[in-house]
């Protein structure tokens, strides 16, 4: 009976280091989220994001799931706060991390937080022109 549970439990750590392997691979960011506000600093899931198009997908590093866990669209997305993290926020975020809360024009409140060099990279998806748009000022 142990020897199933361990199994088991060695197939599924294989199976999440596979699969963060496989987005990181696919242009992936570790990047950690939280969807509600929290004072005490808890609610932080750490995952890999990925961007596709308009579309800014982030994966649940402890997740079955095959598809995305949230989908942020870069469409109507505005950044209210940038702030460093707090120290009981620290520990579930990656190293050197910024965190941005995000609101879209639907009402979805959203905390991110990344490194540096995913922060740069966000933050130009987020200003770029959408694929076949055009931007007057920059005509």
């Amino acid at each position: 009976m142990v020897g199933v549970v361990l199994f088991i439990v060695v197939v599924a750590l294989a199976y999440f280091a596979w699969r963060r392997l496989r987005l990181l691979r696919a242009g992936g960011v570790h990047v950690a989220l939280r969807l509600r506000q929290d004072d005490s600093g808890r609610g932080w899931h750490l995952g890999v994001g990925r961007y596709q198009g308009d579309e800014f997908v982030w994966f649940r590093v402890l997740s079955l799931g095959a598809g995305p866990d949230q989908i942020i669209t870069r469409d109507g997305l505005e950044i209210d706060d940038r702030r460093e993290p707090a120290a009981s926020e620290a520990y579930a975020m990656p190293a050197g991390s910024t965190v941005l809360r995000c609101r879209s024009t639907s009402g979805g409140e959203v905390e991110i937080a990344m490194g540096p060099d995913a922060l740069t990279g966000f933050l130009s998806w987020l200003e770029s022109a959408p694929p076949g748009r055009s931007i007057p000022w920059a005509s």
